[in-house]
């Protein structure tokens, strides 16, 4: 077996996530070489400007992809979230391991819960989707946009620049910063990013690593992560459009809930669809078609997605 490259970004957590793929190959494979390769990304080189301005769709994965393409890297080591629905020509997913807790919490300076929080509070948070589910429970509620890795965040809390922030709980348990949770929010409350807590390993179509590196695939969090893709493919967008999915799959059937809601919190659009887990990605283009039929349509084109 040949050596492996690991292309990952640079940040803690991205690192942290390319050390487990990494030792995990060292410990099925003893004695092979496996490198990391850090690359930043336009996600990475832009901290100070919003994300939508950056141009959404895949600016944590763009580079990266380029270096698998140009033969520089052997594996991508995604967050699945970051991974826009349609991959490039040339390239595939390869596998999903067993996904990390994929809900959103609350970090807050005096470990307040999100009901216990003051009238105007400020939330940091740097995703419409977020902001948008906060709004809708909590409308008197201040959101103020934060971008920047974890310890930036947590740093710009404990500096008081705000009361509080939203963060993904995989995140958070991945680089030991657990007991900075001050509530896990319930997605009646806050359901979670497409792909939230998952892990996606990418690489060039054809090769024989699939099969090197089918050992962490992990099928329940494979089909989960189909039927959230599939929601959020039928709606066109990417991660920073006002739109949640969460997929429950157990033996042969799964379950998905999916929101799309206002960035104001004003209008939320939510529902829930079930079936044969072999049908996962058309339930969730099913679902997301019921959701723009009773209303949602409008709420995307308001953000800038026409249907």
């Amino acid at each position: 077996m040949t050596p492996i490259r690991i292309g990952t970004r640079g940040s803690a957590l991205a690192l942290v996530q390319a050390g487990w793929v990494k030792l995990k190959l060292e410990e099925r494979y003893p004695g092979i070489g496996v490198g990391t390769i850090t690359i930043k990304t336009s996600g990475d080189r832009f901290l100070n400007t919003p994300i939508k301005a950056i141009g959404g769709k895949g600016i944590f994965v763009k580079e990266i992809e380029e270096a698998l393409l140009r033969k520089e890297i052997d594996l991508a080591v995604h967050s699945m979230k970051d991974l826009p629905t349609e991959i490039p020509a040339g390239l595939r997913l390869l596998a999903v391991p067993e996904r990390e807790d994929p809900r959103d919490v609350l970090v807050s300076l005096d470990n307040r819960p999100l009901k216990d929080l003051p009238l105007g509070a400020r939330i940091g948070t740097g995703s419409l989707r977020r902001q948008a589910q906060i709004l809708y429970h909590r409308p008197d509620l201040s959101v103020q946009p934060m971008r920047g890795n974890i310890d930036t965040r947590l740093k710009k809390l404990e500096r008081g620049e705000v009361d509080a922030v939203v963060m993904a709980a995989a995140g958070l348990k991945r680089i030991g910063r657990e007991n900075r949770i001050s509530e896990y929010l319930s997605a009646e409350i806050c359901l979670s990013a497409v792909a939230q807590g998952a892990l996606g390993l990418e690489g060039r179509d054809g090769e024989p690593l699939m099969d090197e590196i089918a050992f962490l695939h992990h099928l329940p969090t494979s089909l989960e992560v189909e039927a959230e893709r599939g929601f959020l493919r039928r709606l066109g967008g990417g991660c920073q459009i006002p739109v949640g999915a969460r997929a429950w799959a157990s033996e042969d059937r799964i379950r998905l809930a999916g929101v799309i809601c206002d960035v104001d919190g004003r209008k939320l659009f939510r529902g829930e669809i079930a079936g044969s887990a072999k049908d996962a990605e058309k339930l969730g283009q099913e679902l997301a078609e019921r959701l723009l039929t009773e209303g949602a349509e409008e709420v995307l084109h308001r953000a800038g997605i026409p249907q």
